[in-house]
């Protein structure tokens, strides 16, 4: 380290350096969640015109070269010159940090974007960024390299279009993680629809490399959320509460609330609030206001309307908020978030406008609907017996947890460690794997806590019972952190990570789906601050000349044994083209043929399953078709494109659109480019399928095994099976079966381990799922395993 400290070290970042230089104060982080952070600050500057009332649509299209592009039709960035930069005004949007037009009250009334450097940052992380402009009869074009202009604004042409399209690639230098995920792009554009439904935004989103799409479309808005968050959930209350209001704040600005709101039979509240359609999951004042607001109005009815007995437990706020399903919706002009991440509002004068439109427009609404008041006033009142129930309950569980040794469990074997950022409790399932974690661990800074049998299925238990359930009890009390959402409190939480250890079958996984049922629906902020996480153990392991190896799923097998098979094979074509490969130009090809065996699964199997060589006969230009539909008649066409697909069914009438199905070939584009790539080896698609019964290549071992084939695909299965002539193969059917030696080396061991951590994209659409796979009502469930029946990898019956 250099002694000299004076003005030659202090450094000025220019323009966008400060950017690259720490991302994360601008996007959070550079792994996955930063990566998407970047594509929604893109969209927030379309949903900023749709907002303003200049854009209906927005399209958003992953491409197979990694990059990703938002198109709107809205009014299009300004390509004028700036008047005070001397460069056009897209230039200084892109380049210059804290410059937008959010600051001109004029341009947006409302927006997400407040400090002007969303998509200076994506520009700034950007391998590569290219904005056309369609505006004023003309389309203008620029270019740029990690937040550098690398060609000037040029018009490219005349259009009588309106809008902007920004297409970027991130830049792998800066990002873990450079490839986009297309669940959680649509879960979030889904959010969008909704809370943009009433004006009127469709939302499209595609992904090229392998076809699937989305279409959103809301006209009833936040109803239609408030319908999604229910559907497996029976309502208390047919009708949806709806709020619409406009109000003033301090200074004359106009501050737009919007509400939706139903109570189910469920014993949770599920509320969602948003500010200028940015989720706020830290909550904020307008949350708080929404709160006092409901509480206010409830407890004035219960009372007017003598609901309440003398001597009967009065509700909570809480109680009051058991089994409701809400979401909040506030725009307004000038809205003060904690951070660029703006995940909490601090507008102070918006708690008391929300708590009194609320409570005024919640008042009307039980005394003209009594019904809808008197349920709910029942249901709090239950609520409110059920949480006296649960304080004795707690009591009890906390005196008991006082008399224990140290105040934790006895089954717990703790860890030596006291630095909480080092520790790790591996939950495992059952006390004969958790004798071998045991003795696997490293007791320094990994505890073990085994659970024996299944946990209670706390979305369909009142809190009461949940405390009763001895494992539950032992589960809070090793973590330390109580639980519920005004107790928890991460800060005593007692380990760094939290790690489900259960066995790779049916049973472990089910076990698995309840400790993330009671982690998400008693701790969420555990999944929130990425403190779970999932442990893989392995399948097999391979044993050849003396190495080991362990293998965690049945595809990284296959995979193993043919990297095993092509370290000494060799195959030569035995018809006219003579052609021979080994070593990596052997390798390179058999990583071709196992993508595209990949796909052939999905067009074999499935819902209009069909003969591989009958799809592939289909190919015209180099493309495969990506959809078929089938109308009711049985008549099937097929599409080699989302667009035609689309028009297609645009153009039938009412008649002929009943009883038609959509089938999708997701990767057809790169299954295409697969065959294409056979021809670098001088191998063709009869090479793949085979032709008649005649062998078409030979297959040796570096021995003296030799195999025919009659086709490529053949080939990889005479592979397979030399390699596994030569290992030997252990499967493993749960972690008991393992010594305490193989589970370190496979499955504890932070060197050589795989975990997953658990991570929260989407609320609304997690809330929904563990309602539809968890809770009490069949129905939806029936529905979503029809569904997704045929979409099964792996299944243990």
């Amino acid at each position: 380290m250099s002694q000299t400290y004076d003005s030659s070290s202090i450094q000025v970042l220019e323009g966008l350096e400060a950017v690259r230089k720490r991302p994360a104060m601008y996007i959070g982080d550079t792994s996955i969640r930063g990566l998407h952070h970047c594509l929604f600050e893109v969209v927030d500057n379309s949903v900023d015109e749709a907002l303003g009332g200049f854009c209906t649509e927005i399209f958003v299209t992953v491409h197979t070269d990694g990059s990703i592009s938002v198109l709107d039709d809205g009014r299009g960035v300004p390509v004028d010159m700036h008047p005070t930069e001397g460069v056009p005004a897209v230039e200084v949007i892109l380049c210059k940090l804290h410059a937008g037009g959010k600051f001109d009250k004029g341009s947006y009334k409302v927006s997400g974007g407040l400090h002007g450097v969303g998509v200076s940052c994506v520009n700034a992380l950007a391998e590569t960024l290219t904005i056309e402009i369609f505006r004023d009869g003309a389309i203008h074009e620029q270019s740029f390299a990690r937040g550098v202009k690398t060609t000037e604004l040029t018009k490219t042409g005349e259009s009588s279009k309106h809008g902007t399209r920004l297409t970027f690639k991130p830049d792998d230098q800066i990002f873990e993680v450079t490839e986009f995920n297309f669940d959680m792009i649509s879960s979030r554009l889904r959010e969008m629809a909704f809370l943009m439904g009433r004006a009127g935004l469709t939302i499209h989103v595609t992904d090229d490399r392998d076809g699937r799409s989305d279409s959103y479309c809301y006209p009833n808005g936040l109803d239609d959320s408030i319908s999604f968050i229910n559907e497996a959930k029976e309502p208390l209350h047919k009708e949806i509460v709806s709020i619409v209001a406009e109000v003033e704040d301090a200074q004359g600005s106009p501050v737009a609330i919007e509400l939706a709101l139903q109570y189910n039979n469920s014993y949770r509240e599920d509320v969602y609030a948003f500010v200028n359609n940015i989720n706020t999951t830290e909550g904020g004042t307008h949350l708080s206001g929404f709160r006092s607001g409901m509480t206010r109005a409830l407890n004035n009815y219960a009372k007017r309307s003598n609901l309440l007995k003398p001597n009967e437990t009065a509700p909570s706020g809480e109680d009051f908020r058991e089994g409701l399903a809400a979401v909040l919706s506030v725009k307004l002009a000038d809205p003060q978030f904690e951070s660029q991440t703006k995940i909490k509002l601090g507008n102070r004068e918006i708690e008391g406008l929300v708590s009194s439109v609320v409570t005024d427009k919640i008042n009307t609404v039980l005394e003209e609907n009594p019904s809808i008041g008197k349920a709910i006033i029942n249901k709090a009142l239950l609520a409110a017996r059920a949480r006296e129930a649960a304080r004795k309950q707690r009591d009890l569980v906390r005196r008991k947890g006082a008399l224990a040794s140290g105040n934790l469990p006895g089954k717990l074997a703790d860890c030596q460690s006291k630095n909480r950022d080092e520790t790790e409790l591996f939950i495992v399932e059952g006390d004969s794997a958790g004798g071998t974690a045991k003795g696997a661990r490293n007791r320094i800074n990994q505890a073990i806590l085994p659970l024996r049998g299944k946990i209670l299925n706390v979305e369909k238990a009142r809190l009461d019972k949940m405390l009763n359930h001895e494992e539950i009890q032992v589960l809070i009390s090793a973590l330390g952190a109580g639980f519920g959402t005004e107790e928890f409190d991460l800060q005593k939480l007692r380990y760094g990570k939290i790690i489900i250890m259960t066995d790779a079958d049916v049973d472990g996984s089910h076990i698995r789906t309840l400790l993330l049922t009671f982690f998400y629906r008693q701790m969420a902020e555990l999944v929130r601050a990425g403190r779970i996480y999932i442990a893989a153990p392995p399948l097999y392991k391979l044993r050849r000349k003396k190495k080991e190896r362990y293998i965690l799923d049945e595809r990284a097998l296959e995979t193993a044994l043919l990297d095993i098979a092509v370290e000494s094979a060799s195959v030569q074509s035995l018809v006219e083209s003579k052609v021979q490969l080994d070593g990596e130009e052997l390798a390179d090809l058999v990583r071709h043929l196992q993508l595209l065996e990949g796909f052939e699964s999905t067009v074999t199997n499935g819902r209009q399953a069909m003969a591989i060589d009958e799809y592939f006969a289909l190919m015209k230009d180099e493309q495969l078709p990506s959809h078929q539909v089938v109308m009711a008649d049985d008549a099937r066409h097929f599409f080699y494109d989302h667009e035609s697909v689309t028009g297609f069914l645009s153009e039938l009438t009412d008649e002929a659109r009943e009883g038609h199905d959509v089938i999708e070939y997701r990767g057809s584009e790169a299954a295409a480019s697969e065959l294409k790539n056979l021809e670098r080896f001088g191998l063709s698609l009869v090479d793949y399928l085979g032709a008649d019964d005649e062998p078409r290549f030979s297959v040796h071992e570096g021995g003296d095994k030799s195999a025919e084939a009659l086709s490529l695909k053949g080939v990889l299965a005479r592979l397979q099976e030399f390699a596994e002539s030569g290992v030997d193969i252990q499967r493993y059917k749960g972690l008991g079966e393992m010594n305490a030696e193989q589970l370190w080396d496979s499955t504890m061991d932070p060197e050589t381990r795989t975990l997953h951590l658990v991570a929260l994209d989407d609320e609304i659409e997690a809330d929904h799922l563990f309602s539809v796979l968890m809770g009490p009502t069949v129905e939806p469930r029936r529905l979503f395993i029809e569904k997704h029946a045929l979409e099964v990898k792996n299944l243990d019956v």
